[in-house]
C-alpha cells in the first residue's frame, strides 16, 4: 500500500472531481426521468428507450475520448504535450463521424427503432415525440464531451463539472416550464424535456469553445490545430483506440438488447428498469469517478518510466475500488425508498414492486462493478492494454448474459426479478477474469512514440 498522504489527497481529488462531473451528467437524465415520472409513467418509459440510443452515443464517446486520454496521459507523463493536439484531432474525427452516424438512422426510423425496444404503443409514440428533437443534440454532445475528456489528460477537470452543473441548472428549469407548461409556457410533456435537453447541450458547447478560446493554456487548441493535424498520429490513434470503440460499441448495444428483453416483459418493466437505472447512475458516479482517474495516474507513471512503483500503486487502487463498491452499493440500498416516493403515485403497483426489487439486486451487484470495471477500464486500459475489456466483454455480454436472459425471459417464463438479476450478473463474474489479468502485469504497455 501506498503510504503518502499526498497520493491520496491527489488521487482522491481528481476522482471526486470527475466522479462530480459525471454526477451533474447523469443528474440531468436523473431529473428528466423524475419530471417525467411525475408527469406519465408512459412519458418516462419512453424517454427511458430514448436514452438507450443515447447511452449507445455516450459509450461511443467514451470509447473514443478514454483512446485520448490513454495516449495523452503518457505523453504527458513524459513531458510532452506537442502530440496531444494531434491526437484530440483524430478523435473529434471519429467521434463526430458516429455521432453522424446515429443521427441519421434516428431521423429515418425513430419508431422502428423503439420497436425494437418495447411492444407497448403508447410508450413507442412519446419516444417517438422525443427522438425527433433530441437527436439534433447527438453532434453537439458528441464534440463538448470529447473536447473535456481528452483536457483530462492532462489533467484538467474543473471545466467538465462547471460545463455539467450549468447543463443541470438550464435543463431543470427548462423542464418545470416546457413538460408541465409552467408561467404560460406551452405544456410539451417529453417533447419539452427534448426542447430543455438540446438547449442544454448547446450551452455546454458555448462555454467549452469558450474555455479553449480565452482561458486553457497548457495545450493553447484552436480550431486549425484541431482540423490540421499531423495525421501520422490517426494511426497511433486508431490502434490504441479501435479496442476501447470496439468495447464501448458492443457494451451500448447490448445495453440496448437488455433493455428490449424487458421492454418486451410490459410497460412497468421498462419503467422499473428506468429508475433503477437512473438512481444507479448517479449513486456509483465515485466508482466511475476513481476508474477514470486511476487510468490517467497509471498511464502517467508508465509514461514517466515508474515501473517500480506501479505494484503498490496497483495494490491501492484495488482496495479503494472495494471500499468504494461498499459505500455505493449501500447508498443506493438505502436511496430506494426516498426514490419511489419521489415518484408519487404516477407508478403502478406492479411498477413500484419491481422498481424495489430491481435497485436491491443493482446495489449488490454495484460492488463488483466498482472493483472490476475500475481495475479494467481504469488500471488496465490506463496500462495501455485496450484490447482485453473488449474480448473478455464481447464473450461475456453475447455469449452468456444476452443468451441466457432471453431465455429466461421468453423461453422460461421466469420473473423480470429472475431477468433482470441475470442481465446484471456479469458485474460479479467478471471480477476473476479481471484479477487474473491484472496481476499478471501484462498489461503494461509503453503506447507513446520515442
Amino acid at each position: 500500500m501506498i503510504r503518502e498522504k499526498r497520493f491520496y489527497r491527489s488521487f482522491f481529488a481528481l476522482a471526486l472531481s470527475l466522479a462530480l462531473q459525471n454526477l451533474l451528467v447523469y443528474g440531468v437524465n436523473m431529473m428528466d426521468t423524475l419530471m417525467l415520472g411525475r408527469y406519465s409513467q408512459d412519458a418516462m418509459s419512453g424517454v427511458s428507450l430514448c436514452n438507450q440510443v443515447q447511452f449507445l452515443l455516450q459509450m461511443l464517446v467514451v470509447g473514443a475520448g478514454e483512446g485520448a486520454v490513454v495516449l495523452g496521459s503518457q505523453y504527458w507523463g513524459q513531458g510532452r504535450l506537442e502530440p496531444i493536439g494531434h491526437i484530440i484531432g483524430a478523435a473529434l474525427r471519429f467521434g463526430t463521424g458516429m455521432g453522424l452516424v446515429l443521427l441519421a438512422l434516428v431521423l429515418a426510423f425513430p419508431g422502428g427503432i423503439l420497436r425494437l425496444l418495447s411492444n407497448d404503443a403508447a410508450v413507442i409514440a412519446q419516444g417517438v415525440a422525443y427522438f425527433r428533437i433530441i437527436c439534433f443534440s447527438y453532434l453537439i454532445f458528441t464534440v463538448t464531451n470529447i473536447l473535456v475528456a481528452s483536457l483530462r489528460s492532462v489533467g484538467i477537470v474543473r471545466i467538465g463539472y462547471v460545463i455539467s452543473f450549468s447543463t443541470l441548472c438550464i435543463n431543470v428549469c427548462l423542464n418545470w416550464l416546457l413538460i408541465y407548461g409552467h408561467m404560460g409556457c406551452p405544456e410539451l410533456g417529453v417533447r419539452g424535456a427534448a426542447v430543455a435537453t438540446l438547449v442544454s447541450r448547446t450551452v455546454e458547447l458555448a462555454i467549452v469553445v469558450y474555455y479553449l478560446k480565452y482561458r486553457e493554456k497548457k495545450l493553447r487548441l484552436t480550431v486549425k490545430k484541431l482540423v490540421f493535424i499531423d495525421r501520422s498520429y490517426l494511426k497511433d490513434y486508431f490502434h490504441v483506440s479501435f479496442p476501447v470503440l470496439l468495447n464501448q460499441a458492443q457494451w451500448g448495444l447490448a445495453q440496448m438488447v437488455q433493455t428490449g428483453i424487458l421492454g418486451h416483459l410490459g410497460g412497468d418493466a421498462t419503467a422499473a428498469n428506468a429508475l433503477a437505472v437512473q438512481l444507479y447512475q448517479v449513486l456509483s458516479v465515485v466508482c466511475y469517478g476513481a476508474a477514470s482517474a486511476a487510468g490517467i495516474v497509471v498511464g502517467k507513471t508508465i509514461g514517466a518510466g515508474d515501473r517500480a512503483g506501479l505494484r503498490p500503486l496497483v495494490t491501492t487502487l484495488q482496495v479503494l475500488f472495494v471500499s468504494i463498491g461498499l459505500v455505493s452499493g449501500a447508498a443506493i440500498l438505502l436511496a430506494r425508498g426516498p426514490m419511489l416516493a419521489l415518484m408519487g403515485g404516477s407508478l403502478t403497483a406492479n411498477a413500484r414492486t419491481l422498481s424495489g426489487q430491481f435497485i436491491a439486486i443493482i446495489a449488490v451487484t454495484t460492488v463488483g462493478t466498482s472493483y472490476q470495471m475500475a481495475c479494467d477500464n481504469g488500471i488496465i486500459r490506463g496500462g495501455g492494454d485496450t484490447a482485453f475489456s473488449a474480448k473478455m466483454n464481447l464473450i461475456s455480454m453475447w455469449l452468456i448474459i444476452v443468451p441466457l436472459s432471453a431465455a429466461a425471459a421468453f423461453w422460461w417464463k421466469l420473473s423480470p426479478a429472475v431477468v433482470f438479476f441475470l442481465l446484471k450478473w456479469d458485474q460479479l463474474y467478471k471480477i476473476v477474469p479481471v484479477a487474473i489479468r491484472l496481476h499478471s502485469f501484462k498489461w503494461v504497455r509503453s503506447v507513446t512514440r520515442p
